[in-house]
């Protein structure tokens, strides 16, 4: 499994930014569970937004609820993070991550999806800049 982070890149404040995450070597997509994790520099890598698959429970950091979409096109193998109203600390490299969950979904896939020990394959991440 192939994982590719795409959508980068420098943005003013206030802006928006679309990442995609695709999966080669997937004949489906759906059955994994998604998850974005950011870095900035001197950080720790933290769980951004993260999608199940089958119904699609979703979480998201406190830092980014309303702000920020994850969605998953399985027609497109293709899961995606929008981004509106952008700000200087949303600054980071931005990864993808994937993991065979079928069967995840709702609280059980809450307890553990925020969490980078959740995940098996992993993206090389995409720059987001949001600066003046």
């Amino acid at each position: 499994v192939h994982v590719v982070e795409s959508g980068g890149g420098l943005v003013q404040p206030g802006g928006s930014l679309r990442l995609s995450c695709t999966a080669s070597g997937l004949a489906l997509m759906d059955p994994y569970a998604i998850g974005w994790f950011r870095q900035a520099p001197g950080k720790e890598r933290e769980g951004v937004s993260c999608i199940s698959g089958g119904p699609g429970t979703t979480y998201y950091a406190d830092s980014v609820k309303g702000r920020f979409t994850i969605s998953r096109d399985n027609a497109k193998n293709t899961v995606y993070l929008q981004m509106n109203n952008l700000k200087p600390e949303d600054t980071a490299v931005y990864y993808c991550a994937a993991s065979y969950r079928p069967d995840a979904h709702g609280s059980g896939f809450l307890s553990w999806a925020r969490f980078q020990h959740g995940y098996d394959y992993w993206g090389q991440g995409t720059q987001v800049t949001v600066s003046s």
